[in-house]
């Protein structure tokens, strides 16, 4: 009798983990959904009922995965924010010279937008809006420790004498983080021209200019 009630014990925990498995692959689905959703139309305007339309749901089923949007957006943009400071932690943890530090830079944002391209566009179009609320401070702290990253790259860079004395580093920070962030606009995953060839077309133009060598 005692083996009976463990087998059935180890059954119920069986169900129920796949249970969960199957809630978890829900939610990254609707998450997913949501995503698309305020990319393409804004954060302000996509409402609940869209996203639940487009996942063929109610709304009321929406709200046992998540408790409004705000909530959707948060984790959308927390998993895009924390997969790319790892990317750019790893990048200065493994740094040789500052020139190669700066490339590879360029080519893990790159890696960044073709995995989280909704999330990129979402924050490029809507952090300065949610910023303004307190739960999502995070995003002007997110920004703000990008730039001090790059900028101690840059900097440093400077010191060994690789990069221009005359170089102002913040302007310098900012071009490079708009010709790079802002290409999620154009780019098309399924385009003739993938994240990779991008990448090395910003680095090269980056690090030789447009001009061919002189004669």
């Amino acid at each position: 009798m005692a083996e009976t009630k463990r087998s059935t014990g180890r059954g119920q925990r069986t169900a129920g983990a796949d249970a969960a498995s199957g809630g978890s692959r829900r939610r990254a689905e609707l998450l997913a959904i949501a995503a698309d959703l305020f990319a393409e139309r804004g954060f302000v305007v996509t409402t609940v009922r869209d996203i639940a339309d487009a996942a063929g749901i109610l709304s009321g089923s929406l709200y046992h995965h998540f408790d409004s949007k705000e909530s959707m957006v948060d984790e959308i943009l927390r998993e895009f924010l924390e997969f790319q400071q790892r990317l750019y932690a790893d990048v200065v943890r493994d740094a040789t010279d500052p020139r190669s530090t700066v490339t590879d830079l360029i080519r893990q944002s790159f890696r960044a937008m073709n995995q989280y391209r909704s999330a990129v566009t979402i924050y490029q179009n809507e952090a300065k809006y949610l910023a303004q609320f307190e739960r999502f401070g995070y995003l002007r702290r997110a920004g703000n420790e990008f730039e001090r990253t790059w900028i101690k790259v840059l900097q440093q860079g400077q010191q060994a004498g690789v990069f221009r004395e005359d170089l102002n580093v913040k302007i310098a920070y900012r071009f490079i983080r708009d010709t790079v962030w802002t290409t999620v606009h154009w780019y098309n995953p399924r385009g003739r021209l993938n994240a990779d060839v991008i990448a090395e077309q910003h680095v090269t133009i980056l690090c030789e200019g447009i001009m061919a060598p002189r004669r």
